[in-house]
């Protein structure tokens, strides 16, 4: 493992043993519960990026607020992964929307104590993007690819799929293909700037690269898993809460619910929600063209599409990004399937296969 993933997992380890500590000296805790055995206070992480569209519209629209009653909501935005575990190790936040492989890489460094999955939220909307006139594999032999972040789910999707295709690229940049770490806009940029190749990032960054710099898509990973069904998006709460708060973590599953039906039968309506949101938090809307390709390359689901994430763990362990780790226990369905019961929908599952 390459030693910038073994100091972010320092990192994040001794934030879980900070925030343990501190929990046993007694510590504020802004979620502490009411009468009633409620939270307070729900401090909700998510990302201001359109596979967090359920967030988006959720915080938008007041959906969390409305579920959550007399608790009060604390949104808080992240722009990578492995800040959002570290907040949740820490006891900073209480739930979070995330990817899987952060999410698999918080459980393995916290060795299952830290968190658990409670609900899918978005699949697809993730590909290598190249210039015209790449057409297969063997024409990226000696280009720059960037991904997000070395070890991020967009990283091990392309390391796997090239040393599917006999490519090799090691940590440092080398190999066959020379990958490059890059935040999502500063890929768009250099895309656009002729200093890159391509790059396998996330939606809308597909289709800003594609609409806006005449990029083309090599790799759609939805072509990749069974049924074109992966695991973009999820959410996740922290057992402590949990354990505390569990009709709290109900009433969020309830708001939650409440925005991927939105965001799927109200479709017109939802994107405009989203991308007021987006604009608020970073002052830039999608343009037209590319929100509507976006979100046609997205689908919001509260199922977690499992199997998905266990492919992505051992994806991660294939490449050399990750030491082998048992996912028995990180997903906790049992509130998410009451509500969906109730309601007259069917359960969803944790199975591997």
């Amino acid at each position: 493992m390459s030693s910038r993933i073994t100091r972010a997992f320092a990192i994040a380890a001794a934030a879980l043993a900070a925030a343990t500590a501190l929990s046993a000296c007694g510590d504020d805790d802004k979620s502490t519960a009411d009468a009633s055995g409620e939270a307070t206070a729900l401090r909700l992480g998510y990302f201001p990026n359109i596979t967090h569209a359920p967030a988006l519209v959720g915080v938008k629209n007041g959906l969390f607020t409305q579920a959550l009653g007399s608790t009060k909501l604390e949104a808080k935005t992240f722009s990578a992964g492995p800040a959002a575990i570290e907040a949740l190790f820490s006891g900073a936040i209480d739930a979070t929307y995330i990817g899987p492989n952060p999410a698999i890489n918080g459980w393995a460094k916290s060795k299952g104590t830290a968190l658990k999955i409670i609900a899918g939220s978005t699949s697809g909307g993730a590909a290598l993007v190249v210039k015209q006139g790449i057409n297969s594999a063997a024409d990226l032999k000696g280009k720059k690819i960037a991904t997000p972040q070395l070890g991020n789910t967009q990283d091990v999707a392309l390391r796997h799929w090239l040393k599917g295709q006999g490519l090799n690229a090691d940590q440092q940049g080398g190999g066959d293909v020379s990958i490059l770490p890059q935040d999502n806009a500063t890929a768009v940029q250099a895309f656009a700037q002729g200093s890159i190749d391509g790059a396998w990032v996330p939606e809308p960054n597909v289709a800003k690269m594609v609409t806006e710099s005449k990029g083309k898509v090599l790799v759609d990973e939805k072509t990749l898993w069974p049924g074109g069904q992966f695991v973009t998006t999820h959410l996740i709460v922290s057992q402590k809460f949990l354990e505390q708060h569990p009709a709290t973590v109900k009433k969020l599953l309830q708001g939650h619910i409440a925005a991927v039906n939105y965001l799927n039968t109200d479709k017109a309506a939802a994107e405009k929600a989203t991308n007021d949101q987006l604009a608020a938090l970073t002052g830039k809307p999608l343009k037209d063209p590319v929100l509507k390709s976006a979100f046609a390359n997205l689908t919001f689901t509260v199922d977690p599409i499992a199997p998905s994430l266990y492919g992505s763990a051992k994806h991660a362990e294939e490449v050399g990004l990750l030491e082998p780790v048992d996912l028995k226990g990180i997903y906790n369905l049992s509130p998410l399937n009451e509500l969906l019961t109730a309601s007259g929908k069917p359960a969803v599952n944790d199975s591997a296969a």
